[in-house]
């Protein structure tokens, strides 16, 4: 079989350092925009309401956390020095991360949440710079096993707002949209193919909010009367630099996860290489150093934002 033979069976039409038209990327880079954007808008909603946050702080650490992930994909792609793995790696929100930070809100407000993500995120440049030493610790079994446990750690807190209904609707508006969202997500997921699959999660949740506007569970009023553009409220906290036992109590948990979350990135940086070239390569560590970096960076940008922690 000669090498064109080869490429048209191996059905990739752009490889990583490849150049597609500008129309073709952008309507890729819209997709994959689309497609993350619920994921990423959904953490830090969790986060703020599970914790009881206010209304300000809500749409400022949405906005946060949809700024910053599309600033670290950016990174991420284009590798700057050591930052970045030069590969299509989207940044955003990980339900591993949503306990911690309700419990940091919930006991020290946003600028515990803050401070602790800065201290955490070290650990994450620590790790980058001497991944070769764990090399055949962290390997993609051990990655992959870490990313399939992590919705485990926010079904406790995803149960607890089932009960969380507006005065007047029915207890049981909540649980039918999730199961209208489950279900449509499981259905399209194991029966449909292409990439009809990749849109399951957002028709789920299309689905669902429909099912919830049903219920009365939506305020149109406030979509209504929100401007096009525009910033929203809300001022710096700051940060929490008392260290006292809230801080002490915490930490340990935050720089936990935050390694959870950065075998996570390694998890997704040895598989985006593996599925970027026609032919199979050696995977470069320093392409998954890189994206550990950037990870990192993301999550000190969050810090002082504060919003949720930033990963693959």
């Amino acid at each position: 079989m000669t090498t064109s033979d080869a490429d048209r069976r191996a059905g990739m039409r752009y490889e990583a350092n490849d150049k597609p038209p500008p129309a073709l990327a952008l309507g890729l880079g819209l997709q994959l925009a689309i497609l993350t954007a619920a994921g990423i808008v959904l953490t830090p909603a969790i986060v703020v309401r599970a914790a009881g946050g206010t209304e300000a702080y809500l749409s400022w650490a949405v906005f946060a956390a949809v700024a910053i992930s599309g600033a670290t994909t950016v990174l991420q792609a284009v590798r700057v020095g050591r930052l970045g793995a030069g590969y299509v790696l989207a940044m955003g929100t990980s339900g591993a991360f949503i306990a911690i930070c309700v419990a940091a809100i919930a006991k020290g407000g946003p600028a515990m949440l803050a401070t602790l993500v800065v201290v955490s995120a070290l650990f994450q440049f620590a790790l980058a710079a001497r991944l070769s030493l764990f090399r055949r610790i962290l390997t993609p079994t051990v990655a992959g096993t870490v990313i399939m446990l992590i919705p485990v750690t926010v079904m406790p807190i995803v149960f607890g707002l089932l009960t969380e209904v507006p005065d007047g609707s029915p207890a049981s508006a909540a649980p039918l949209s999730a199961l209208a969202t489950i279900l449509v997500i499981a259905a399209i997921a194991l029966r449909a193919t292409g990439a009809l699959r990749l849109w399951a999660p957002v028709i789920g949740v299309v689905v669902g909010s429909v099912v919830a506007g049903f219920y009365g569970l939506y305020d149109v009023s406030r979509v209504a009367e929100a401007a096009w553009v525009g910033l929203p409220e809300g001022t710096w906290p700051g940060l929490d630099l008392d260290f006292g036992p809230v801080f002490w109590a915490l930490v340990p948990g935050f720089v936990f996860v935050t390694l959870v979350g950065a075998i996570e990135t390694i998890g997704d940086s040895v598989a985006i290489q593996r599925v970027s070239w026609r032919r199979p390569r050696a995977v470069d560590f320093r392409a998954v150093q890189g994206a550990v970096a950037a990870d990192g960076v993301g999550n000190q940008m969050s810090a002082l934002a504060p919003t949720v922690h930033n990963t693959t």
